[in-house]
């Protein structure tokens, strides 16, 4: 093709051109399938228009750039070919996605090294920047990689292209257009034995993005919590024990943490406020603070800007009495989790009962879960949370003797690693000997992750030193959960095989 004969315009895709859209894929894509169906083709110009793009030389079509919208959280991280278009080649596109995804990129044998294909992403750039969207992501074939998959891994091959020690007809014109390799995209395209089933996920930014949502409903990527191993000590008052706990809480927040979460029966000290009788009656009186203090905790929250998890407190209703947990969030709202597993102490001497609900809560930094020390060692109910897309699992507990920490640290643990989720744990220190069965503790508090490469290698975030008062920070990469959802070692969620066992709620909350 000589270029006085040239006359290219660019267009947008038609129906009429359809049988030309074929010839061309089928030329290009002959060993994987040939071109799609009209009913794809027909399905993107009427969901997207401007997204399919033609170059036309006179009155043929030379080349084509197909595209959709997608959500970008969900498509920057692992996903497949099949995740957007599926086995009966049916499209997935989200009108109100905030990102541009490239399909394909075909080129006329007859017209390349005419520079077409980058005058096809600068037309897709351009609708980027028209659209406000905030990115193009594409899932990009290394067809030249099987020539060297003996030699190199994949990403060192990736690194040699970026080197240009080697060249890939895709890898190197999309590098050379400016888009970055963010992650290897792995079974992507199992049937592309060029790309021995691999992908890059490339990215090019819209530096003119202007997000339409305001920074007060952006969700935080990176969550700081802050776990009190609280000290068990007497007290003289309520006003002295509600100056320990703001104490913990002012230092918290100074670290801009937005959790803290405290121990269950922490506030047991306030027992010791009245001459002790039996067991029975004293807890009783102790659920005599427990709504001024969860209301005062609900203040804290909101004038020191930090979630707080209140440990647990007896509460008594309509004549029975049980253990509760109370998520005071930074905005005021206050949400409930009773213990549902009683121990053989609290059922006898307490006279405690179980609750009946347990739920994922929807605050500022994720979605959160409270298990009260026991409930930790029953794995049915957090995957009830995991099912509800539980992030954080937090743990307040109360135990007199190392092996009885233990069992609430290592379910802890297995709960983090079935449910790919952060799990944080926190109990209490010292002794309370003026209050019948509170004289020992033994507590070693911390943050637990799953197990896998971008955890830590013994999945443990951090951990206080034990039988000690202290505070512990950690900050949570929530953005890690989500590769680990899609890519890890081993998929604990998604592998489960629900076809031969399910959890079943026999008793729905009120």
């Amino acid at each position: 093709m000589t270029a006085e004969h040239t006359r290219l315009e660019l267009c947008n895709l038609s129906m009429a051109l359809y049988p030309q859209v074929k010839d061309l894929m089928d030329n290009v894509y002959s060993t994987l399938g040939g071109a799609w169906p009209s009913h794809t083709i027909e399905y993107l110009i009427n969901e997207f228009p401007e997204g399919q793009i033609g170059i036309l030389d006179d009155d043929q079509l030379v080349g084509i750039a197909l595209s959709v919208q997608v959500d970008y959280s969900r498509f920057s991280n692992p996903h497949t070919y099949e995740d957007i278009v599926d086995t009966n080649d049916q499209v997935n596109n989200n009108p109100k996605g905030d990102a541009l995804y490239g399909l394909d990129v075909v080129i006329a044998k007859s017209h390349r090294g005419m520079r077409l294909g980058r005058r096809l992403y600068d037309a897709r750039k351009e609708l980027c920047r028209q659209y406000n969207l905030r990115a193009i992501l594409a899932g990009g074939r290394i067809p030249n990689y099987h020539q060297h998959s003996q030699q190199f891994s994949p990403m060192q091959y990736i690194r040699e292209v970026g080197q240009k020690s080697i060249y890939d007809p895709i890898l190197s014109f999309q590098l050379s257009n400016n888009f970055q390799v963010k992650r290897l995209l792995k079974k992507y395209l199992p049937e592309d034995a060029q790309s021995v089933g691999y992908a890059t996920l490339l990215e090019w930014n819209n530096i003119l993005y202007e997000p339409q949502d305001s920074v007060l409903e952006t969700t935080k990527s990176i969550v700081r919590v802050g776990a009190v191993q609280w000290q068990m000590r007497a007290v003289n008052s309520y006003e002295q024990m509600l100056e320990q706990i703001e104490f913990f809480v002012d230092t918290v927040s100074d670290y801009q943490s937005d959790f803290i979460l405290f121990p269950e029966f922490f506030n047991a000290p306030l027992m010791g406020l009245s001459a002790q009788s039996s067991q029975t009656e004293d807890i009783r009186r102790l659920a005599h603070h427990t709504e001024r203090l969860k209301n005062d905790m609900s203040r804290m929250a909101i004038e020191y800007n930090a979630n707080i998890i209140t440990g647990s407190m007896p509460l008594e209703d309509a004549g029975k009495l049980y253990n509760v947990s109370y998520l005071c969030h930074r905005n005021g709202h206050i949400d409930e989790q009773r213990k549902i597993h009683i121990t053989p102490h609290e059922k006898n001497d307490w006279v405690i009962q179980g609750g009946d609900t347990v739920t994922v809560f929807e605050t500022d930094a994720g979605r959160v879960g409270i298990l009260i020390c026991y409930d930790v060692e029953f794995p049915e109910l957090s995957r009830i949370l995991a099912e509800q897309g539980l992030d954080i699992l937090f743990v307040p507990f109360w135990t007199d003797t190392k092996n009885s920490y233990l069992r609430v640290r290592l379910c802890a643990q297995a709960r983090a690693i079935e449910n790919e989720c952060y799990v944080v744990i926190a109990g209490s220190v010292g002794n309370l000997p003026q209050v019948e069965s509170l004289d020992v503790q033994y507590s070693q508090s911390a943050v637990l992750t799953p197990s896998d490469f971008p955890f830590p290698h013994d999945a443990v975030l951090n951990e206080a030193t034990p039988n000690t008062e202290m505070l512990l920070f950690s900050d949570l990469d929530m953005a890690k959960l989500k590769v680990l959802h899609s890519e890890g070692s081993v998929r604990n969620l998604k592998d489960r095989r629900t076809d031969l066992y399910n959890i079943v709620v026999t008793k729905k909350p009120q």
